[in-house]
C-alpha cells in the first residue's frame, strides 16, 4: 500500500534495501530542488513585472502574497487530500499542478495581465504546497529521530541549490533579455517596450513546464520506501499522543516558520532593487541578480554546514546563534551604505540557511501519532511569507533600506524559539514510546 503522511507520523519506513532508501532519498531531494527554484525565480520576477506594470513596492510584493496566501488556503486540505490518495499520488499531482500554474505564464505574458500572472502564480504555489506537506514529514522520518534535524537540512540543501541557479537563470533568459533588466538607470518603458519585456518570461516558463512533467512520469514508476500505515491508525483511534497543543514547542513553532518566511521572502524580494540602489551598488537589475545568487549560495552552503555541525552542537544553540547573527547583518545594513550595507546583507543568507528545516524538525520532535496534523500547522504557516509585502508598504512610505527593520524584527523572535519556546516540556509523555509499548 502506498502510504499517506499520516504514517510518515509515526514509525521509519518498513524494512527496505539501503539502495531503495537511497534512491528514494536523492528522488525527494530532487524535489526539493524543483520548488526552490520555482519559489526564487520570484525574486527575479518582483523587479521584472515591477518595470513591466510600473508597480510600487506595494503592488509588485503582491506577487508573494499571492504565492504564500497558497499555502494557507491549501495546505490542510492537501493533508486530508494526500491521506486519501496516497504519498506517491500526492507527489505527482503536486508536479501537474505546479506544471499548469507555470504554463499560465503564457496567457499571462502574451495578454501583459498582472492579474493573470498572480493567478498563475497561486495555482504554482498550491503544487509546491502539496510537495511540501508530503515530503518534509516524510523526510524527518526516515530515519532516527535524533538526526531528523540533519537529515533535513542536508535535503533542504538541495533545496537551496535550486535557490542559487534560479536567479542565474531568470537574470540570463529574463532579466537580460529585457529592455527593463538592462537598464542600470531604471528609465520608464514606452508601450512596445512593456510588451516585449511581457513576453521574455515565456521561453524559461517552458522549460520548467517540461521539466515537473518529467518528473511526475519519474515518481509516478518509482516505488517509494512504505510507511507502516496501521500504527498510525491505532494511534489516532486510542488518543495517544494527547492534545496537540499541549506540545508548546510546535505552538510556538507554527508562528515561528511564519515570522522566519516573513524575513526570508521579504529580504529575497526585495534584494535586486536594494543593490540596485545608487547609495547601494548602483546596479543593472541584471547585474544584481548576481548577487542574489550570492544571498541564496549562503543559503545552500550553511545548510550543508549546519547538517555536519550538527553532529557536534544542538540544533537548538545553532539555531540561536544564527538568529543573532542574521539581526547584527540586518541591522548593519539599514544603518550604513555601499558595498558595507551590500554585503552585510547578502551575508544575511547564510544564516537564514538552517533556520527553516531547523524550526521544523524542533516543531514535530515527540508530537507522535500527532505528528500529520502538526506537520500540516507548519507548512501552513509558511503562508507567512505574504507577509512580506508589509516590506513593500514600508518601502514605499520610509524607504527600501528603512523596510529592513521588519525583518530584524522577526530574527528577534527566532532567538526566543531556539532558546525556549522549542523546549519539549517533560509532562509531555513521547508517543512513539508509548505506542512501543503497546
Amino acid at each position: 500500500m502506498v502510504p499517506s503522511p499520516g504514517a510518515t507520523s509515526l514509525s521509519p519506513p518498513l524494512a527496505q534495501p539501503r539502495s531503495v532508501a537511497v534512491s528514494a532519498l536523492v528522488l525527494l531531494s530532487s524535489l526539493f530542488f524543483i520548488w526552490g527554484f520555482v519559489t526564487v525565480l520570484n525574486d527575479i520576477l518582483i523587479p521584472h513585472l515591477k518595470a513591466v506594470f510600473e508597480l510600487s513596492y506595494g503592488q509588485v510584493l503582491l506577487i508573494q502574497f499571492v504565492f504564500y496566501t497558497a499555502y494557507f488556503v491549501t495546505s490542510l486540505p492537501w493533508s486530508r487530500f494526500i491521506e486519501r490518495v496516497g504519498y506517491r499520488r500526492a507527489l505527482v499531482v503536486g508536479l501537474v499542478v505546479m506544471a499548469a500554474g507555470a504554463l499560465g505564464f503564457l496567457p499571462s505574458a502574451s495578454f501583459t495581465s498582472f492579474p493573470l500572472f498572480l493567478t498563475s502564480l497561486f495555482v504554482l504555489a498550491s503544487g509546491i504546497a502539496l510537495l511540501q506537506v508530503a515530503a518534509n514529514p516524510y523526510v524527518a522520518v526516515m530515519g532516527p529521530a535524533e538526526s531528523a534535524p540533519a537529515r533535513l537540512n542536508l535535503v533542504q540543501a538541495f533545496n537551496s541549490f535550486g535557490t542559487v541557479v534560479a536567479p542565474i537563470f531568470g537574470g540570463l533568459l529574463i532579466l537580460s533579455t529585457s529592455v527593463s533588466g538592462v537598464d542600470a538607470a531604471q528609465s520608464v518603458l514606452t508601450a512596445e517596450q512593456r510588451i516585449a519585456d511581457a513576453q521574455s518570461v515565456k521561453l524559461p516558463y517552458l522549460f520548467i513546464v517540461a521539466v515537473l512533467i518529467t518528473l511526475a512520469i519519474a515518481v509516478s514508476r518509482f516505488r517509494l520506501p512504505d510507511i507502516d500505515v496501521t500504527a498510525h491508525r491505532r494511534a489516532k483511534a486510542s488518543g495517544v499522543g494527547g492534545s496537540i497543543w499541549r506540545h508548546r514547542n510546535l505552538v510556538f513553532g507554527v508562528p515561528a516558520i511564519f515570522i522566519y518566511l516573513i524575513a526570508e521572502i521579504g529580504i529575497g524580494s526585495t534584494l535586486v532593487n536594494y543593490i540596485s540602489l545608487p547609495e547601494i551598488g548602483a546596479m543593472s537589475h541584471a547585474d544584481a541578480s548576481y548577487c542574489l545568487t550570492l544571498f541564496w549560495l549562503g543559503a545552500m552552503l550553511g545548510r550543508f554546514g549546519g547538517s555536519f555541525l550538527m553532529r557536534w552542537i544542538s540544533a537548538e544553540r545553532l539555531l540561536a546563534a544564527v538568529s543573532i547573527g542574521a539581526f547584527v547583518l540586518t541591522t548593519t545594513s539599514i544603518f550604513s551604505s555601499g558595498h558595507l550595507a551590500m554585503w552585510t546583507l547578502i551575508l544575511v543568507g547564510l544564516c537564514h540557511s538552517i533556520m527553516f528545516p531547523t524550526i521544523f524538525t524542533l516543531g514535530i520532535r515527540g508530537l507522535g501519532p500527532l505528528t500529520e496534523k502538526g506537520a500540516g500547522l507548519l507548512i501552513m504557516a509558511i503562508a507567512g511569507g505574504a507577509l512580506s509585502a508589509l516590506q513593500g508598504v514600508i518601502a514605499d512610505y520610509a524607504g527600501l533600506q528603512w523596510s529592513y527593520l521588519l525583518p530584524a524584527a522577526c530574527y528577534v523572535y527566532v532567538l526566543f524559539y531556539a532558546v525556549w519556546g522549542s523546549r519539549v516540556p517533560a509532562e509531555v509523555a513521547e508517543p512513539d514510546e508509548v505506542l512501543a509499548q503497546n
